[in-house]
């Protein structure tokens, strides 16, 4: 037993021995680095405080060292982490390590490493403890730092809601205050309209009373010349008889003197009409067989009287022309109007303070050049449903207008549109006629004009040559619906704010074809040939004023993409719509208000939940009916501002809580309207929520239903 114990202290010494020169030999080579570890105070040996820092020591693998049994709890405890390092690592025997070379090496006690194990695993939890808090305190901070980033968003969304609120409230009020000043100026114009036809009653009543007063006298006149004439015709028929007498008398006294054969034959002569009737007046082309000839003899006696009193002067000259108006013309003021009278002719008149003249729905085929010499103040001439060609006007006939306003042509015959027009006209209509085309030349000198209509001809691209509408720098309002246009026509006015081309032949439009028009407002293209691939992308989005568009009755198979930003008005009627892409109207700003989808092909799967963004604040009227949906398209519960809904005539057949109106939505309700009528709803199985947004309960529409 004690051999054994002699070898083993041998062996062990041997062993602590061999690393230790070891240690020393890397010492050496690693001189510099030991210089900077005792400069920046690591290592082992004194502080720079003079106090003795533990000793290093290192583990070298070695034999298991066995524990007594009858150690103490102490040592126990000491010799717990070594354990821990003997089951990793099999066995280690631990040296020391000197802080200087030159140095003696004490070995360490069993105790001594065990106290330096432990003390080095306190160490080892301090830092893990101290890693463990900073880690804490640096999650802390940031925690910190979200809830303030939360907060301060939060306090952003709630000012930019107040900002959003106080710009609503401002908007509203505007609205409200120009709501009232239109009512306002409505009213007045009503008030100013109801005065203006009182007036003109009382002045055609004062008119009609002085026509009878004068009728009145002029039938008295005529009575007491018919006396007169009367008496002096009797006082004739005696001296004729008396003359007679006398002849007779002669005659007898002739046979008594026995120069003639034969008894003269009794002569009866014929009364003679008096000389001093007056020589009759013809009457006017325009005047019937059947006049009353008490009118006729009236008409005669003060044409009579008037050219007996006649002075040269325009005065009494337009007097003269107004009696021998045909029948069924009505003159107001400085108002003339002559409709369905069947004039053949322009009639010839001499009234300068005339302001508007109507010969409408007549046969009048010629205007000649001299027709408008006598009222040469017009400002406004109607002319529709005559039977006018290009060649019956001349072309000098409107030349002397110098204060014509509107020219009405609409119904006629024409080819060409009339030539020498009035630089002042603002407003031309020369609709339903034949013209065959517009050259550059149409429309020169009428840079006043402001409305131009030249629907239901035989217009196209063809004939419309894109000069033709430069002139026009002031055209606002343009109308060619009814043509034969494959594209929409090119040239159009910088200043143009609406278009209409609906009922043409319309398969595309091109990308630069609204380039110049940057005010439109409204184009109408309802009635064509176009569908969602001919619409150049940036054709109209980036339009800033066009607000109003009508794509009704299109070849459409889908809602089109790149609409106008500032789009407030959308007509889509009457299509073969299938689908509403999403994200469609997300670009528009300030947002859609106003979307007609009625008569399409719209299922469950053609509305997408991102269908309506971007309307969601904006949509006051949605039109989805006569579709074929199941279900109560998504997004509609989230529009904040919506007023009327229609998905009547569809296959719906439940209406969810949530579906239309948004339990959590605490604001006022904007919703007037709905109407669900011809689907296949239960109203006894719709909850009373369904519809609490509704303003008023009667304001919804269920019945009736389609049986299933």
């Amino acid at each position: 037993m004690r051999w054994w114990l002699v070898v083993a202290s041998l062996w062990l010494l041997v062993v602590l021995t061999v690393p230790y020169a070891q240690a020393r030999n890397r010492t050496r080579n690693q001189d510099g680095e030991t210089r900077k570890r005792k400069r920046d105070g690591q290592g082992h040996g004194r502080s720079r405080a003079g106090r003795s820092r533990p000793l290093k020591i290192r583990l070298v693998p070695g034999p298991s060292i066995p524990v007594e049994p009858g150690e103490n709890q102490r040592n126990t405890l000491f010799l717990e982490p070594y354990k821990k390092l003997q089951e990793q690592h099999a066995s280690y025997n631990v040296i020391p390590v000197p802080s200087d070379p030159g140095e003696s090496v004490t070995p360490l006690t069993q105790e001594e490493i065990q106290r330096i194990l432990w003390r080095e695993e306190e160490e080892h939890r301090e830092e893990e403890e101290r890693l463990r808090k900073k880690d804490e305190a640096r999650k802390k901070r940031r925690k910190q730092r979200k809830e303030q980033a939360e907060r301060q968003r939060k306090i952003v969304e709630e000012r930019r809601k107040e900002e959003e609120e106080a710009l609503r409230l401002q908007v509203e009020k505007e609205e409200e205050e120009w709501r009232r000043q239109m009512e306002e100026m409505e009213r007045k114009r009503q008030e100013e309209r109801r005065r203006l036809e009182e007036e003109d009653r009382r002045r055609k009543e004062a008119a009609e009373r002085e026509a009878r007063e004068k009728e009145r006298k002029l039938e008295e006149e005529r009575r007491r010349q018919e006396e007169m004439l009367r008496e002096k015709l009797l006082a004739l028929e005696e001296e004729e008889e008396e003359e007679e007498e006398e002849e007779v008398e002669d005659a007898e006294e002739v046979w008594l003197r026995g120069d003639v054969f034969q008894m003269p034959p009794k002569i009866h002569k014929e009364p003679k009409e008096p000389e001093l009737l007056p020589a009759p007046i013809p009457r006017p082309p325009a005047a019937t067989e059947d006049e009353p000839k008490e009118m006729e003899a009236e008409v005669e006696e003060a044409e009579e009287e008037e050219e007996e009193e006649e002075e040269e002067g325009e005065e009494r000259e337009g007097v003269v022309n107004r009696r021998v108006l045909p029948p069924g013309c009505d003159i107001s003021d400085v108002t003339m109007t002559c409709e369905n009278v069947k004039l053949m002719y322009f009639p010839p008149l001499a009234i300068p303070e005339l302001r508007s003249l109507s010969l409408e729905g007549n046969n009048i085929s010629s205007i000649p050049a001299e027709a408008f010499n006598g009222i040469p103040n017009l400002e406004w001439i109607n002319l529709k449903k005559n039977k006018l060609t290009s060649a019956g006007i001349d072309a000098k006939a409107f030349r002397g207008l110098k204060m014509l306003r509107r020219l009405y042509l609409d119904g006629n015959l024409l080819d060409t549109v009339p030539s020498d027009l009035p630089s002042t006209l603002q407003e031309l209509k020369i609709s339903e006629n034949r013209l065959r085309g517009i050259h550059k030349n149409s429309f020169q000198g009428l840079h006043n004009l402001r409305i131009l209509e030249l629907e239901g001809n035989l217009l196209s691209e063809g004939n419309a040559d894109p000069l033709a509408f430069a002139p026009l720098n002031q055209l606002s309002y343009l109308r060619l619906g009814r043509n034969h246009f494959r594209t929409v026509p090119q040239g159009l006015p910088k200043s143009l704010l609406e278009l209409y081309l609906e009922n043409n032949l319309i398969e595309e439009i091109s990308e630069a074809v609204f380039n110049q028009t940057h005010s439109l407002n409204v184009v109408s293209l309802r009635h064509n040939k176009l569908d969602e691939t001919r619409i150049a992308p940036m054709a109209w989005i980036n339009h800033r004023n066009l607000e109003s568009i009508d794509l009704s009755h299109n070849h459409l198979y889908l809602v089109p993409s790149y609409l106008p930003r500032s789009l407030v008005h959308l007509v889509l009627v009457g299509n073969n719509i299938e689908r509403i892409p999403g994200f469609v109207f997300a670009h528009m700003d300030p947002g859609l208000e106003y979307l007609y989808l009625s008569y399409n092909k719209l299922d469950g799967e053609g509305i997408e939940p991102e269908s309506f963004f971007g309307s969601y604040n904006s949509m006051v009227e949605l039109c989805l009916d006569h579709n074929q949906l199941v279900t109560v398209p998504s997004g509609i519960n989230e529009m904040t501002n919506l007023h009327f809904l229609r998905l009547n005539n569809n296959n719906i057949r439940s209406i969810p809580d949530e579906g239309i109106c948004d339990l959590n939505h605490s604001g006022d309700s904007t919703l007037v309207a709905v109407r669900l009528e011809n689907n296949y709803i239960d109203p006894q199985k719709v909850s009373p929520t369904a519809f609490s947004c509704v303003r008023s309960s009667s304001s919804v529409v269920l019945k009736p239903q389609k049986t299933k």
